[in-house]
């Protein structure tokens, strides 16, 4: 690896973690942790599924989801039923407040990003967009 990718490398990470910080800023009043929301967003792109299915997908472990889950039915978030045919499982599914709150939060995220990239050149957008499919490459690689 070269010095010149070592120094991208590190530059990127810390432009990400530094535009995580300002879009995790948008939810100054968050009824829920970003581990939970996180939870929320996967219920609400892949459906209902099993506490298990949901940890793997979100890489943490399964007794921690089921304190996620747990706390996002307490909330009304979601909610728990029967598996059809395994009656050990439960399915978890997203609650209309869950989807809810879910758009909340997206909406704040956007509206700020919508902002920003306003005042950019097309030129720059364009750039950001070619970003943005490297970025998703990268991640999308990585799991």
């Amino acid at each position: 690896m070269t010095t010149e990718t070592r120094a991208l490398a590190s530059d990127l990470s810390l432009a990400v973690v530094r535009l995580s910080r300002h879009l995790r800023g948008r939810r100054a009043d968050a009824q829920v942790s970003l581990t939970q929301l996180s939870a929320v967003a996967t219920l609400s792109q892949e459906g209902p599924m099993t506490p298990g299915a949901l940890a793997a997908r979100e890489k943490v472990q399964p007794p921690s989801m089921t304190r996620v889950v747990a706390s996002l039915a307490e909330l009304g978030l979601v909610q728990r039923s029967p598996h059809p045919t395994d009656g050990r499982q439960i399915i978890v599914t997203l609650s209309d407040a869950g989807e809810a709150l879910l758009a909340d939060e997206t909406h704040a995220r956007e509206a700020w990003m919508n902002e920003k990239l306003s005042d950019l050149s097309a030129e720059d957008l364009a750039t950001l967009r070619g970003a943005v499919e490297i970025i998703t490459r990268i991640v999308s690689a990585s799991e």
